[in-house]
This record gives C-alpha cells, sequence and structure tokens, in this order.
C-alpha cells in the first residue's frame, strides 16, 4: 500500500516531463528526416516575404533567421555546403547594384552629393540616360535597399538548397512530372556540387604547395570540376535509364490531351498568381489566380500520374512536424503581405528625405515565427562526435553506424 501511494505523485510529476520530451526535436534518421519540400516551402515563404519588403532591418531579420536554421539543421551532405555560395553571390548582387547606379544614375532625386564622376557626353536622342555624373546619398540607399531585397531573396532560396536532399526532391514528385523532374534537381544540384568540387580541389592544391588564387589557378580548377559535374550527370543518367526511370502506360488520347491542358493552364495560373502576389499592383486578382492554378495543375497531376509504371521506394510522410516548418514559412510570408497592405510605409522606408529606417515590431515578429524548423526539426547526425540529442524517452540516440542517414 505504501509503495502505490508514494508511487503517484511521483508519476504525475513525471507526466509533463515526458509531454515535453515528446514534443523535442529527434535525432534525424531516415525515417523521420523531413521531405525536401517541407524545406522548400518553407524557403520560398520567407522569399515571398523578403520580397514584398525593401526595409533592410526586416531583410536582415529575414536573412538571419534563415542562416540561423541552416546552422542548427544542415548536414554534411555534399549541397549544404552551398550556403555560404549564396551569401556571397547575395554580397556581390549589392556591389554590382550599386555599381550600375553610380555610373547610370537614377530617378531618384537627391541633395546629398557624396562624388561625382566624369559624365560623358551623350546625343540629344539619348535625354533621360546619363553615363557619369553626380552621385547622391539619396540614390545609393535606394540601389542599397533594391539590391538588399534580391540578395534577401536569393539566400533564402540558397537555404532550401542547403537544407533539402535533392534526391529526396526528386522522390516526392508526382508521376506526371518525372521527366522534367529530372532536369530540375540536375540544374539544382549543380550549382552545390560545384562548390564541393571546388573546395575538394582547392584543399588538394593547398596541401600539394600548389597556388589556389589568381587567373592561372581557376583555369586549372575549372576544367576538373566540370569534367567532375559530367561525369556525374552521365552516371546518374545511365543509373535511372538501367531502373526503367521515365517509362510510362498506354492511355488514351483524350486523357493524354486532357492531362496537357490541365497541367499546363494550372502551371500558367500558378505563374500569373504568384506574379501578382509578389507585386504590390497585382495582390487582388493573385490569390484567385494562384488558387485556381493550384487546383487545375493538381488534377492534371493526378490524372498524369495514372501513366507512371514505377514504383516509390519507401515514400516520404508528411508528419506534424513537416507541417509545422512548411507552416511556419506561409505564416511568415502571409503575414508580410498583410503587413504591406496595412502599413505600406514601415516595409518600404523612404530615401527623400534622408531617414534611418525602423523596426516595425509586429512585422518582425511574424518574421522570427520562420525560426520554428530549428525547435521541431529533427536533429541531423554530427560528424564531429559533438553530444547527440536525447531521444524521446531521455536516454541517449546512438550515432549511425553508418554516417549520415538520410541521404539516398
Amino acid at each position: 500500500m505504501t509503495g502505490s501511494t508514494g508511487g503517484a505523485p511521483a508519476d504525475t510529476a513525471d507526466a509533463p516531463v515526458d509531454r515535453i520530451r515528446a514534443w523535442r526535436a529527434p535525432a534525424a534518421t531516415r525515417s523521420n528526416a523531413l521531405p525536401a519540400g517541407a524545406w522548400w516551402l518553407w524557403a520560398l515563404g520567407l522569399a515571398t516575404a523578403a520580397s514584398r519588403t525593401t526595409n533592410p532591418l526586416l531583410l536582415g531579420l529575414l536573412v538571419g533567421v534563415a542562416g540561423y536554421v541552416v546552422a542548427a539543421r544542415r548536414t554534411d551532405a555534399p549541397w549544404a555546403r552551398s550556403y555560404g555560395a549564396f551569401i556571397k553571390i547575395g554580397l556581390f548582387v549589392i556591389g554590382v547594384r550599386l555599381l550600375f547606379s553610380a555610373f547610370l544614375g537614377s530617378p531618384i532625386p537627391g541633395t546629398h552629393v557624396v562624388f561625382t564622376l566624369p559624365e560623358v557626353p551623350l546625343p540629344d536622342w539619348a535625354k533621360g540616360v546619363r553615363i557619369g555624373g553626380r552621385v547622391t546619398a539619396e540614390q545609393l540607399l535606394f540601389a542599397l535597399y533594391d539590391g538588399a531585397k534580391l540578395a534577401a531573396l536569393l539566400i533564402c532560396v540558397g537555404a532550401a538548397n542547403s537544407l533539402a536532399n535533392p534526391a529526396r526532391l526528386l522522390k516526392s514528385l508526382p508521376g506526371a512530372l518525372y521527366e522534367a523532374g529530372v532536369a530540375v534537381v540536375v540544374a539544382m544540384t549543380f550549382a552545390p556540387n560545384m562548390v564541393a568540387d571546388v573546395m575538394r580541389l582547392r584543399t588538394a592544391r593547398r596541401l600539394r604547395g600548389r597556388p589556389t588564387g589568381g587567373v592561372r589557378a581557376v583555369l586549372q580548377i575549372g576544367l576538373p570540376v566540370l569534367e567532375g559535374a559530367l561525369e556525374r550527370s552521365v552516371a546518374v543518367a545511365a543509373s535511372m535509364d538501367a531502373r526503367g526511370y521515365g517509362r510510362t502506360a498506354q492511355v488514351p488520347a483524350a486523357v493524354r490531351h486532357t492531362t496537357n491542358v490541365l497541367t499546363l493552364g494550372g502551371l500558367l495560373g500558378v505563374c500569373a498568381g504568384t506574379y501578382g502576389l509578389l507585386a504590390a499592383q497585382g495582390a487582388v486578382y493573385g490569390l484567385p489566380l494562384l488558387i485556381a492554378g493550384l487546383v487545375a495543375a493538381m488534377a492534371g497531376l493526378r490524372l498524369g500520374g495514372a501513366r507512371s509504371v514505377r514504383t516509390r521506394y519507401r515514400p516520404d510522410r508528411w508528419g506534424v512536424r513537416a507541417w509545422l516548418v512548411a507552416g511556419s514559412g506561409a505564416t511568415v510570408a502571409v503575414a508580410m503581405i498583410w503587413a504591406g497592405s496595412a502599413d505600406p510605409a514601415a516595409l518600404h522606408p523612404g530615401v527623400v528625405p534622408l531617414t534611418a529606417p525602423v523596426l516595425p515590431l509586429w512585422p518582425a515578429a511574424a518574421v522570427l515565427i520562420g525560426l520554428l524548423p530549428a525547435i521541431v526539426a529533427p536533429v541531423p547526425p554530427s560528424p564531429t562526435g559533438s553530444p547527440v540529442p536525447p531521444s524521446p524517452t531521455g536516454s541517449p540516440v546512438p550515432p549511425s553506424p553508418t554516417g549520415f542517414e538520410e541521404q539516398v
């Protein structure tokens, strides 16, 4: 009697702890790894939010959110090393935008002259266009805001490239998009694999005492990188052809024509609706077009899937964590679109007159929702031997004997 009475309070006290452990992010394995589509939906939500504002504080917050999630949940796979390259591309875009604004001028009026460049005289038929002349702080600030928006969008897309396994993304595509999906996945994996090859070859040259910088080193590295990328593409194509990838079954002509019309029309509607949502002038018709395009495209993909004779091994399952990751990106995008219609001045700070940008509080709080994947997504195994996160039962999860289990 005494033992049973003393054990009841302990069980009651341990119940909240067990519930907390059940929601703690587990160690990532092949069975519980997030689908690649969840990462892409999250990243596209952040990119949509970045396209709706030119406030550098919000853009910096979006980049910080994407970077934190990548640092917390990326693996040691080759494609996971491409995030730094996207950051460099974003900085390059900002530099080019500032350079063009300084040399080609800007329609933004300004009174604070920073410096004056020699102006090239142009004929009368080129009125409105100038090369050189005075450069004002207002036009440079406007170019900086505009370039930062594009850079943030590229960095958010780079986050998806670093987190999503391209092989799992290809496996998750519907049957009607298998042929197009191969081209898309090859295009998406070319840049990450090229970055990995460049790092590997530069390390090998450094170990041999050869220079890794300069035009000559770049020319010597470029040929092996392109050759390696071509060999991988040929090997992947041969292995897919040997496994019967892309073979289709016989279906009636009416079904094929209906599938083509629905798929093509739906994709055009999705493109037009997405453009309407990204453009401030098309927010009214953007959402209806996007919904109609999605419905038509899903119907076409459903019909087109009947042509596929392939089977899918271990299909990715969308669990609660995957929906939370995808929903956090969608929430950030919806909140930023609504903020753009409710308070456009906060999302687009003016440059004439020169004023410091102000961080709007509730849009910034909405951006922080994008940090949710760093909490709920499974923790990838660490190749450096760092401590492994505990399992829902409280005991440490033993490391995988084969290393990284998420690769396909």
